[in-house]
C-alpha cells in the first residue's frame, strides 16, 4: 500500500525535482558553451575583422584574415576578406613585383570563395576579382571580362564596374564592345576627371576601329572640359595623330606643338612631330624634332630607331 504524502512532501519532492533540472541544465548549457567556444571566439575575430575593414586597416584586415585562415582553409569569410584586403593592398604598393603578390593572393583567395554554395549570386566576388585580371596584365583580360560581365549579370551596381569591362575589351581589341561598356558608364552631370578618363577611353577605343571623326570629336571633347593637366597633354597629342590619319597633317602639327607650347618639352609630341616632317620629306625640321624628343627624355623608345638619322 502506497503511503499517501502530505502538502509538505509533495512540496519538497517538486523543489528537488526543480533543483535536479536545474543543475542538468547548467551541465547542459555548460557543455554546449565549451563545445561552441571556439565559434564564439570565432564570431569575435570576425566582428573585429570587419571593424578594421570598416576603418580602412586593409593591412590589419589581411593579417587577421590570414590567421582565421590557417585554422579555418575554406571559411569563405576569411576568403573573402583576404581577397578583397590583398587587391586593396596591391593598390598602395610601389613596385609592379609586390603588387602581383597581392593580386595572385587576392585571385587565388577569391575564386576558392566561388567554390562555395553560396557564392553564385555574390557580385561583389566577380566585381573584385573581375577588376583583379585586368590589373594582373593584358593576357588575362579575358577573364577580367569574364567576371565582372558575371557581376554585371548579378546586377552588382559599381561606379567603375563599366569603365574596368570597357578597359577590359580594349584590351582584346573588341572596341566596340569597350566603347558600349564606356559610354553606359558616363555620367552627363559629372564633368571631373573621372569622366575625362572615360571620354579619352572611349576616344582610344574609337581609334581602334580608325573611325577618326568619333574618335576627333571625343578627344576635342576631352580636352577642352578636363582640369587635368595631364590629360590635357594626353588628350591633345592623339588628337594630333588623329587628324594626321584623317589627312589633316597641318592640323596635327599644330595640335602637337601646342602641347609642347603650353605644356614644356614632351617627347612624344615632338617624336610625332617629327614624323609628320619625314612624311613630307622635310628632313631637316624632322631630325631637329627627333633631337628634341631624345632631349626631353633620353628614355623614350620610339626615338631609338630615329637615332641613326639624328
Amino acid at each position: 500500500m502506497i503511503k499517501p504524502q502530505n502538502r509538505s512532501e509533495i512540496s519538497m519532492d517538486v523543489l528537488k525535482r526543480q533543483v535536479f533540472r536545474g543543475l542538468a541544465i547548467l551541465a547542459a548549457l555548460a557543455g554546449v558553451f565549451f563545445l561552441f567556444q571556439p565559434r564564439i571566439r570565432e564570431a569575435g575575430a570576425k566582428k573585429n575583422l570587419l571593424e578594421f575593414w570598416t576603418a580602412g586597416s586593409y593591412g590589419e584586415v589581411y593579417e587577421k584574415s590570414r590567421e582565421g585562415l590557417a585554422k579555418n582553409p575554406l571559411d569563405s569569410f576569411f576568403l573573402t576578406m583576404n581577397g578583397f584586403s590583398s587587391y586593396q593592398l596591391a593598390l598602395t604598393q610601389i613596385s609592379g613585383t609586390g603588387s602581383l603578390v597581392y593580386i595572385d593572393e587576392c585571385i587565388w583567395s577569391l575564386r576558392k570563395v566561388l567554390l562555395g554554395k553560396n557564392a553564385d549570386k555574390d557580385g561583389r566576388i566577380r566585381y573584385v576579382l573581375g577588376k583583379a585580371y585586368y590589373l594582373k596584365g593584358p593576357e588575362y583580360a579575358d577573364l577580367a571580362v569574364r567576371y565582372l560581365e558575371e557581376a554585371k549579370t548579378a546586377l552588382y551596381d559599381a561606379g567603375d564596374l563599366g569603365e574596368y569591362l570597357g578597359l577590359a575589351y580594349s584590351a582584346l581589341k573588341d572596341y566596340r564592345k569597350s566603347i558600349e561598356a564606356l559610354t553606359a558608364s558616363l555620367n552627363p552631370r559629372d564633368e571631373g576627371a573621372d569622366s575625362d578618363l572615360l571620354l579619352l577611353y572611349i576616344a582610344q577605343s574609337y581609334m581602334g576601329l580608325e573611325d577618326w571623326d568619333a574618335a576627333r570629336a571625343y578627344l576635342k571633347r576631352c580636352a577642352e572640359q578636363s582640369r587635368d593637366t595631364d590629360i590635357v597633354v594626353k588628350s591633345t597629342i592623339l588628337l594630333g595623330k588623329v587628324l594626321y590619319n584623317s589627312g589633316d597633317s597641318d592640323g596635327a602639327l599644330a595640335a602637337l606643338e601646342s602641347v609642347l607650347e603650353t605644356g614644356g618639352e614632351n617627347a612624344e609630341a615632338s617624336f610625332e612631330i617629327g614624323e609628320i616632317y619625314a612624311s613630307r620629306g622635310d628632313t631637316i625640321r624632322a631630325r631637329a624634332a627627333w633631337r628634341r624628343a631624345n632631349r626631353a627624355d633620353r628614355n623614350y623608345a620610339p626615338v631609338w630607331s630615329r637615332l641613326d638619322t639624328i
